[in-house]
């Protein structure tokens, strides 16, 4: 079915054709018809289906219908992202769909300078593309009215819960008007989610191209248990070897981000972080880098991640697997975007099989578990030796180590070496076939007060603060 027989204008048609787009994906197909008769809708699929312009494109039609006048600091459409990467990356393709149909777009997020953003709404605007935070200042502070606004939509809507939106998010729909179309896009739909969608949606029409949590089915998973002070020595054999073309590094961490950037550099492996603590232009360049392939390893956060939309990429590594195990989902549609395959392999040391149980559950599967190369241990002692001599022997090997000691120095907390066995299957490039030893000895890091558990401090970290 070609984008023509969904009923969209000429313009959008025309538009879709200049990005070679011909065929729409499922998501796109079930929900075009729908947003042109106004109605609201909950969308749920998975990430790189196409949910942007599953939105945007109905929505540049119905602005353009009803002919509206924009008034000053006014805009007629607001979509809601988490991060500023998925907010640029929404405009973008907005600019793109729009510019057959005279669509103004601007968009709104922390990190930069506020008073271009003034100057970007003075005007008006069509498509007003924000995050919450900025957006409420600039409001409060007089320079943006959302009384006039036709549709609100929220992308990532999942992700505005897990990072503490949802006071935010009240607040902002207190100021639109009552009669709107409201859409909510996610790729997983929790309780949580259902429940906000009943207070802000009025008798929504639901579509679901794949179950709530699924993960991308041309994705390759693996698991590898390894001690958690073996990671970085695992995380150089992967990234070095044949196969790799660009790969997606996820910690749980600002800090531990920046840390793996360090270690892999003491093995000659370039990358680059993105993550709340770096300035906009940083996370810019980090990404045009990652993009253009010249840096072709990431090392991101999940508040960071949302929105890196880059195809090419074949591997994403969970460095650490995520504390929330609908971040698992996310994670991993990084890769295999846009029809093509992917690998995500994540590191599992024993404090965090908790965790994979989490994900193995709300995934509903088993992840595959990939052994350690044989001759893992003579590897690793040879890579900390070379970044020993490199970059300095380093005595933190966890990345949420606080840099500096509070109090008395309570003793650190271990478990009892897990039982170990020969593991079966796809091995590492470049890594011999063998059974190595799964499992391994983790560590509970409760000195300092810096707790590691089930609550997973270290994912919560940024919060809302990181997306401003």
């Amino acid at each position: 079915m070609p984008f023509s027989e969904l009923g969209l204008a000429e313009p959008l048609v025309r538009a879709l054709q200049a990005k070679g787009y011909e065929t729409p994906t499922p998501i796109q197909r079930d929900s075009i018809p729908i947003l042109l008769e106004g109605r609201d809708l909950l969308g749920i699929a998975q990430t790189g289906t196409g949910k942007t312009a599953a939105f945007v494109l109905p929505s540049i039609q119905r602005l353009v219908g009803s002919q509206k006048r924009i008034l000053p600091t006014h805009c007629r459409m607001l979509v809601l992202a988490p991060t500023r990467e998925l907010a640029g990356q929404i405009a973008e393709s907005a600019r793109d769909y729009g510019k057959f149909s005279r669509m103004s777009v601007a968009t709104v997020f922390g990190g930069t300078s506020i008073n271009k953003n003034r100057q970007d709404v003075s005007r008006g605007v069509d498509i007003l593309v924000a995050t919450p935070g900025r957006l409420i200042d600039l409001v409060e502070q007089g320079f943006l009215n959302l009384s006039t606004i036709e549709i609100l939509v929220l992308d990532e809507a999942d992700q505005m819960l897990d990072l503490g939106f949802i006071h935010a998010l009240r607040k902002i729909v207190r100021m639109l008007p009552r009669k709107r179309q409201t859409l909510f896009f996610s790729a997983t739909m929790p309780v949580a989610i259902r429940e906000l969608a009943d207070q802000f949606l009025h008798e929504p029409a639901t579509v679901s191209v794949k179950p709530a949590a699924t993960t991308a089915e041309r994705v390759d998973q693996y698991v590898t248990f390894v001690n958690q002070a073996e990671k970085q020595a695992l995380l150089t054999i992967v990234l070095g070897g044949e196969g790799v073309d660009r790969a997606l590094v996820f910690t749980r961490t600002k800090h531990g981000a920046d840390r793996v950037v360090k270690l892999l550099a003491g093995n000659g492996i370039a990358a680059n972080a993105i993550h709340g603590n770096k300035s906009q232009p940083q996370r810019e360049r980090a990404l045009a880098a990652f993009k253009s392939g010249q840096v072709p390893i990431l090392v991101a956060t999940d508040i960071a991640a949302r929105g890196i939309d880059v195809s090419g990429v074949s591997h994403v590594v969970n460095f650490e697997l995520p504390n929330v195990a609908e971040q698992y989902v996310h994670r991993i549609g990084r890769t295999a975007r846009a029809g093509a395959s992917g690998t995500a392999i994540s590191f599992c040391a024993e404090d965090e099989r908790p965790y994979l149980r989490d994900i193995e559950k709300v995934t509903r599967q088993k992840i595959a578990v990939e052994a350690l190369p044989e001759d893992f241990m003579a590897q690793a002692n040879r890579i900390k030796a070379t970044r020993v001599q490199a970059i300095g022997n380093d005595p933190a090997p966890r990345e949420d180590r606080p840099r500096q000691q509070r109090g008395p120095a309570r003793p650190r907390a271990t478990h009892s070496p897990s039982p170990t066995g020969n593991n079966t299957g796809r091995n590492y490039a470049n890594a011999s076939r063998g059974g190595g030893q799964g499992g391994g000895q983790g560590r509970g890091a409760s000195g300092g007060g810096q707790g590691r558990g089930r609550s997973g401090q270290g994912g919560s970290r940024g919060g809302s603060s990181a997306a401003r």
